[in-house]
């Protein structure tokens, strides 16, 4: 009798919890996040900017390593006519001055290394801080209830993609980006 009660308990609240569980229908847009971040006219600038500062970090690279690898062949070469017996305190001084030279270049290449990261760190955090905004904007235009990246998607049609809707959002709230980041904050070592 007790199973007979409840099981007609539970078909009276049916139909109110089913009323409930009405959802609207979904409409659903799908973005290439990453084709927006690059195909925003100041992505592609700040890109080409990078570019340009990954060259002439190259460029550097090559103008500090070219002549230390001239004199290495040189000391390397004095050392081999030695024939094994001991080098004379010329050739040792150039050694150490040759590895001190090299210490600090290997230091400055680090340090530009560092700064070149920074700077893509940088250029990626301002396209990221108005992305989001950009996509929510197109969102609210096309009263989508749902936008997924083109990325988590096996397949879609083309017309509830939104990416081009979205780069000119970025067209018209991105305008510039910085290249250069800020400089890394010091670390205070004293009273230590």
């Amino acid at each position: 009798m007790k199973k007979i009660i409840i099981s007609a308990a539970v078909l009276a609240l049916a139909p109110q919890v089913a009323v409930a569980q009405t959802l609207p229908t979904p409409t659903i847009a799908v973005v290439d996040a990453n084709k927006a971040a690059n195909d925003c006219n100041a992505c592609k600038t700040a890109s080409a900017q990078l570019a340009q500062q990954r060259q002439a970090a190259q460029t550097f690279q090559q103008t500090l390593l070219t002549p230390l690898q001239t004199e290495q062949t040189a000391i390397e070469a004095a050392a081999k006519a030695l024939a094994g017996k001991q080098p004379d305190a010329a050739l040792k001084a150039r050694a150490q001055a040759f590895e001190t030279k090299y210490q600090q270049a290997q230091q400055q290449l680090n340090t530009r290394a560092q700064q070149l990261e920074r700077n893509r760190q940088y250029v990626l955090k301002q396209i990221s801080d108005k992305l989001q905004p950009a996509v929510e904007a197109v969102q609210a235009r096309r009263r989508a209830t749902l936008v997924l990246d083109a990325s988590a998607v096996v397949k879609y049609a083309p017309a509830i993609d939104i990416t081009a809707e979205v780069v000119t959002e970025l067209n018209r709230s991105l305008t510039a980006i910085g290249t250069t980041a800020p400089a890394a904050p010091a670390t205070n070592n004293q009273g230590r």
